[in-house]
């Protein structure tokens, strides 16, 4: 081989992708070059157009699924590149994508080239092809606050999608009454309300690496200071957030399940709020093996508080007792009837059975002993 790529010149274009349905799945693009090609569609078709290859990063190792797949860009992508096969310019090869401002829109089934003649989709608008979650243009109205020029719908969706004012549980103070003596009060644990952090995004260009598919998938990581985050988000809406502070928000906007095959522990320093508008089930032992125990240890100086507003507290066991013991009194104190039914009813006083009754006292039985 007398010539070759490197040795007999460098043959580079600039251009425009207008076709990335590589039959191959190679991540190949057809581009219309400036300069080695018409923009009339009917001198030269779409079709045919060489292919061009992309050429990954060295940090992406491109053979056998491994490293970043070869895809991103879009019919109307401007790339850069060169011609492997020099003045032939039959082997084109992709080095990158140049953004700029655009001047016109796509037409649709144009008869000029250069353009996302087929789909009509890109560019979008007239502006700067840096994501506006990267650019956050502002402006000075009046003595105010600056305000954002263009924000990306994202993040006005966010804004306007934040779970305000939730309620949490709320433990009503009450008065048992104890016989013959005076009533026991059990104090209030006010629950509030809570509401979803708003996103601290406060971008300052150019702090903000932004990416974004054509399916609205966003992912953000940004530097910028006194205003650090990390955002993913699916087009769904799901997605979390963590600020500058470390307070990380997640969302999720349909159903979310946690698999674990090992153990699972959380530590949780502060308080722990669940608010939940259906029910909650909790399945423990399932698989029936010794020593899984459902255990509830509260340290001192707190109570285990159980409210019913409307309903009933059902304690059920299918095959075992039902233990309780308290290192002061039991108290029970029921608005009608307390009722007790059992084989055996055994009880052992150490000191002295104080019994009153306003009403009729009945004991019934076949033989009653009062010694």
């Amino acid at each position: 081989m007398k010539n070759f790529m490197g040795k007999d010149g460098f043959q580079w274009f600039v251009g425009v992708v207008e076709d990335r349905q590589d039959p191959k799945h190679l991540g190949r693009v057809r581009v219309r070059c400036l300069g080695y090609h018409t923009e009339n569609i009917v001198d030269l078709p779409t079709a045919d157009l060489p292919w061009a290859h992309p050429m990954n990063p060295i940090t992406s190792a491109t053979v056998s699924g491994i490293g970043q797949t070869p895809l991103g860009v879009v019919e109307g992508t401007w790339v850069v590149g060169f011609f492997q096969d020099g003045g032939d310019a039959q082997q084109p090869i992709i080095m990158g994508t140049l953004p700029g401002v655009p001047t016109s829109l796509p037409t649709k089934d144009s008869d000029k080239g250069f353009q996302d003649r087929v789909n009509g989709n890109y560019p979008k608008y007239k502006e700067t092809d840096v994501n506006r979650l990267a650019v956050n243009e502002k402006v000075v109205v009046a003595n105010s606050e600056p305000l954002e020029l263009n924000p990306h719908s994202t993040l006005t969706i966010r804004r306007a999608d934040r779970d305000i004012s939730v309620g949490q549980a709320d433990f009503n103070a009450v008065d048992i009454q104890v016989a013959n003596s005076e009533p026991v009060a059990l104090p209030t644990d006010d629950g509030t309300n809570f509401s979803e952090p708003t996103t601290d995004y406060n971008t300052k260009y150019p702090h903000n690496h932004v990416m974004e598919t054509e399916g609205g998938h966003i992912r953000e990581y940004d530097d910028t200071v006194g205003a650090k985050r990390i955002h993913e988000r699916h087009a769904s809406g799901s997605a979390y957030e963590i600020q500058d502070d470390g307070t990380k928000i997640t969302r999720v906007k349909k159903d979310n399940y946690d698999l674990v095959t090992g153990d699972h522990f959380a530590h949780i320093k502060g308080n722990h709020s669940t608010t939940v508008d259906g029910g909650v089930r909790v399945f423990v032992n399932a698989n029936a093996s010794a020593d899984s125990n459902y255990t509830i240890e509260v340290g001192n100086n707190a109570n285990v508080n159980i409210q019913v507003n409307k309903g009933n507290v059902n304690v059920n066991t299918a095959d075992g007792d039902i233990n309780l013991k308290s290192g002061k009194d039991i108290v029970m104190d029921a608005a009608q009837g307390i009722y007790m039914r059992a084989n055996l009813f055994s009880a052992e006083i150490d000191t002295f059975w104080l019994e009153k009754v306003s009403g009729i006292n009945t004991k019934t039985g076949e033989k009653i002993n009062l010694n």
